[in-house]
């Protein structure tokens, strides 16, 4: 582009054609010019250099500035060089470690008193939470998982730390996904890219009244925040019973965002199949209709016709069984048939991420579900369920306050 129109630069009075040093010059425009693309090209580089988020096979061979740390009970702060450094004198494990002394998992776990909130991270700026990784003791309802960003004093995410992970009911279930995984024997992680420009905080409180034993570690990256990324938030919620037949999982998000994942812990009262209800997304001001409408439960969590598995059985009757699955994105992972003792009750865990397909929104965002089976004569019927419910979605701060989070009577498992 810059060689060979010496008519546009005579246009911009930069060169006479005429002139009988043009030729001479010409020599020196190249140079100059291979200079400029040069420096533009190094420019380029240095400022698009990758910043060590939205990982993926297709990017791994990339080189990164971004700093890699880890924060567990054997290194609290997270700073380079200051892991396992406990002492017998101060680690939770010293009995265990008596004979090896420092360096030998002298304090690889926490201990939260009942009625206690433990920090579980602290950082400073910009980066972002790739994995989490923990495996916690008691009522896994009575432990309660905040995260506040920035100098916020309202959490972006308050959760029961059983239902954040798809374990609502309290018990193990395998949950293989993208952005969740439960693994044996009570092993919870998350892979949700969570991003922080000032400061992450993450705590948890044990409403039990007992002393709860706490493994984890959190991994994540120091690096440049892109402008447009928005804050991680998560919210739970429960209806026991439903009523009205309309269970709400969220209806205070504003502001400019996208929705991400649902995860839905259903206990069932009544005999039947109990999952006919639509979710309805009412987006940007929707009023009596949403703008998103889906089918029924089953069909949301990418399943059919009642998660049924139809089979002719040793006697050549046909039997028809609820089918657990777990994919990457949607699952019924878990079916809680009953014990003929105590726990009878139906219940069922599920999870829907939109990944591929998150759902954005502009100003405001709310989401119900129609808590729906079937009665005689081929008619709908209104249930009263039991639904826990965790919504996650990401959006620019500042987001409007949480509702209450329910008493820890309100969240006993009954």
């Amino acid at each position: 582009m810059c060689e060979g129109r010496p008519g546009y630069y005579e246009k911009l009075g930069l060169l006479n054609t005429k002139d009988t040093s043009y030729n001479q010059n010409a020599h020196m425009r190249k140079i100059f010019c291979l200079l400029i693309f040069i420096s533009t090209i190094a420019s380029a580089q240095k400022t698009s250099g990758f910043n060590g988020l939205n990982m993926n096979p297709g990017n791994l061979f990339l080189l990164s500035d971004a700093k890699t740390r880890s924060i567990s009970p054997e290194n609290l702060t997270g700073e380079p060089g200051k892991g396992g450094m406990a002492t017998l004198e101060n680690g939770n494990a010293r009995n265990n470690a008596r004979e090896l002394g420092q360096g030998w998992k002298v304090n690889p776990y926490v201990i939260i008193k009942a009625g206690e909130t433990f920090t579980m991270a602290e950082i400073t700026g910009p980066g972002a939470i790739q994995h989490i990784w923990m495996t916690p003791t008691g009522v896994w309802r009575y432990s309660i998982l905040r995260f506040y960003w920035d100098d916020e004093k309202e959490p972006s995410v308050e959760v029961p730390v059983g239902d954040f992970f798809g374990a609502g009911w309290g018990s193990y279930a395998h949950l293989n996904s993208l952005m969740v995984a439960v693994n044996p024997g009570s092993a919870f992680n998350c892979y949700w890219v969570m991003p922080f420009r000032k400061k992450c905080r993450i705590t948890m409180t044990n409403l039990n009244t007992e002393s709860m034993t706490l493994y984890y570690q959190v991994n994540y990256t120091l690096t440049n925040v892109p402008d447009d990324a928005g804050y991680f938030h998560a919210q739970f919620r429960r209806s026991n019973p439903v009523k009205g037949g309309i269970c709400t999982l969220v209806d205070s998000i504003q502001g400019k965002g996208q929705y991400v994942g649902t995860l839905l812990a259903w206990g069932v009262h009544n005999n039947g199949w109990w999952g006919e209800g639509e979710i309805k997304f009412y987006m940007d001001g929707d009023t009596q209709f949403p703008t998103i409408n889906g089918t029924g439960t089953e069909d949301y969590f990418c399943g059919s016709y009642d998660f049924d598995t139809r089979k002719k059985n040793s006697i050549g009757i046909d039997e028809t069984n609820y089918t657990e699955f777990s994919t990457a994105y949607s699952g019924l992972h878990q079916v809680v048939r009953g014990d003929g003792h105590y726990g009878v009750m139906q219940r069922f865990g599920l999870y829907r991420w939109h990944i591929m397909d998150p759902i954005r929104f502009e100003k405001s965002l709310k989401v119900t579900i129609q808590d729906l089976g079937w009665r005689s004569g081929g008619r709908y019927l209104v249930q009263q369920s039991d639904i826990s419910s965790v919504v996650f979605w990401y959006q620019a701060e500042p987001h409007h306050r949480f509702p209450r989070l329910p008493s820890k009577d309100e969240l006993e498992e009954n």
